[in-house]
């Protein structure tokens, strides 16, 4: 199964975990998820501690099937199985590839590839720009999958029937199928979904419609799932040696499809809550969340500085050296840190971050954009400039955090 994370989920990354200020809940995304495997085409590639349970699962099914068709391979049939985990989920990394290729031809940035439990996730930062790119863009991961599945096929020519190589290139040519199959499934988050999403966005004008109409139709997929697949491979044992209903097969069988439909609700509701974050991300604007800020000497004691803020109107404090050009921001994480007492006796220079390139804001700077540069140099603190260079003021990211939760905590309109 794919669940390639097209957008940017560090775009709902202000998190309100932590002390103000901190970004420390974005890290762990930018920084790994597993063991990292390689960076192909740039793209680091990490296998989720999940992906282990799984290989282990498909090591023991499949062990169970080799020792039906291939009895004399004994207890080797379980290095047999293993061989042909890792080659399914190479198959699934190829599949995740083709996102990733294409996302880059697109001009758009992935983040990493995960290989996880039931599949795997191309995270790709930006949204598409045109419903056919999107298109394109889901269409390349389930065409690989087909591609592979049909080179196994040709490739079981090649060998004699019977043998080790048949029954590995069989297994892997009919779950390419079933991949690329499932995947297809006109229902977000999976690939069909998007593809879905891209032909009623493109009819419609609007990415938003496409979105609810995908994520709807993955809900009842979900739905589908729980009740179908069960009753399916029930069916389909009929008249043969198998548990009956309510039995260990029965109970395997109703765990996948939780699972599954689990997987598919959660993914669809994701993408609900990304569209309609996109939607309100251009309200997070610079200029309208800057707070005024006051000019010190690194010298000032904190309880002068705040005092001339609260003269001023102000609530940030901005270090400049005798030339009155900015140096250091005063962190007020740190001012709280400090207690009245003591504030005479504190320069601001003792609480103050140096300004770096990436600290530095343009006041007209806003939703996507914005959120990129804060997550590119993450600080508590930027500077905010207009396009001349003048100082505008100081953007704290906790402001940011709080605009972005009323954002999203603003009611839905009707019907979404």
């Amino acid at each position: 199964m794919d669940n390639s994370g097209q957008g940017r989920s560090g775009s709902g990354g202000a998190g309100t975990q932590g002390e103000p200020g901190e970004r420390k809940p974005r890290r762990p995304r930018a920084s790994g998820g597993g063991i990292l495997m390689g960076r192909p085409f740039g793209v680091p590639v990490y296998v989720a501690p999940s992906w282990f349970l799984v290989a282990a699962l498909i090591t023991w099914v499949f062990g169970g099937q080799l020792d039906r068709v291939l009895p004399e391979l004994g207890r080797a049939r379980y290095l047999v199985s293993l061989f042909f985990a890792i080659a399914f989920y190479a198959s699934v990394l190829v599949h995740e590839l083709a996102h990733t290729v294409a996302a880059l031809r697109f001009k758009l940035p992935v983040r990493r590839i995960q290989l996880q439990f039931f599949g795997g996730v191309s995270e790709i930062e930006k949204e598409s720009e045109t419903p056919g790119r999107e298109f394109v863009l889901a269409f390349v991961g389930p065409l690989l999958s087909l591609i592979l599945s049909g080179l196994f096929y040709l490739a079981l020519f090649l060998v004699e029937p019977g043998t080790v190589p048949s029954v590995l290139l069989g297994g892997l040519m009919v779950s390419n199928l079933l991949v690329a199959a499932f995947n297809l499934l006109p229902g977000l988050p999976l690939d069909g979904g998007r593809m879905l999403r891209a032909v009623v966005w493109k009819i419609s004008g609007n990415p938003m419609t496409g979105t609810v109409a995908a994520a709807w139709i993955g809900r009842a997929l979900a739905v589908a799932v729980l009740i179908g697949l069960p009753l399916l491979t029930r069916a389909g044992g009929v008249g043969e040696d198998s548990k009956s209903f309510g039995g260990v097969d029965s109970l395997t069988d109703a765990l996948l499809a939780a699972i599954l439909a689990a997987i598919i609700w959660t993914g669809a509701g994701n993408s609900l809550r990304m569209a309609r974050l996109r939607e309100r991300l251009p309200d997070l604007r610079a200029r309208t969340l800057t707070r005024r800020a006051v000019p010190v000497e690194a010298a000032t004691p904190l309880s002068e500085a705040l005092r001339r803020a609260g003269e001023a109107g102000a609530r940030a404090l901005v270090v400049v050296d005798g030339h009155g050009t900015p140096t250091a921001l005063v962190r007020e994480a740190a001012i709280a840190g400090v207690p009245e007492h003591r504030r005479p006796w504190v320069a601001v220079s003792a609480l103050a971050q140096d300004i770096t390139d990436g600290m530095r804001v343009s006041a007209e700077l806003s939703g996507e954009d914005l959120l990129d540069v804060l997550r590119t140099t993450p600080a508590s603190e930027y500077l905010v400039v207009e396009d001349t260079g003048e100082v505008y003021g100081v953007l704290s990211t906790t402001d940011v955090e709080r605009a972005f939760v009323a954002a999203m905590a603003r009611p839905q309109p009707q019907g979404r």
